[in-house]
């Protein structure tokens, strides 16, 4: 099994403490986190454990990202819809509301990638003008 990039001792001392419960909920998310990371990284073609281990502050950003995504994973109900807004009206019966992760379930955010240098760029020039 591939290493960690962070316990959840991070997970407690960088975000907050948790129930017995959420303990264990991220015991069994850290490793699903690290590997989506790997994957993601495999994607641009990187190996990011071998990133992580050329640069001791990457493996500090790399526990920082999946404290984040675990913690954001955690946070979201899993006995309902997680709303991110809701709203109501009185008496013409109007309720609506806006999903924080559409189907539920963990995703990692497009500016935690970009920290972990796994943000595809593209070069390119377009001459508008078609001058030399």
């Amino acid at each position: 099994m591939s290493e960690l990039y962070a316990s959840v001792t991070d997970i407690i001392s960088l975000w907050r403490p948790m129930n017995q419960a959420e303990q264990e909920r991220a015991e069994s998310l850290l490793p699903v986190v690290c590997a989506s990371l790997r994957e993601e990284a495999k994607k641009v073609g990187k190996d990011l454990d071998q990133m992580i281990a050329d640069d001791d502050d990457l493996a500090e950003v790399a526990k920082s990202v999946t404290v984040d995504v675990v913690a954001r994973t955690l946070m979201t109900s899993t006995n309902q819809e997680p709303l991110s807004q809701f709203s109501e009206s009185g008496m013409g019966y109007t309720a609506s509301g806006t999903f924080l992760i559409p189907g539920g379930g963990m995703f990692i955010k497009r500016s935690e990638l970009a920290r972990l240098g796994l943000r595809r760029q593209r070069i390119g020039v377009m001459d508008v003008y078609g001058m030399p």
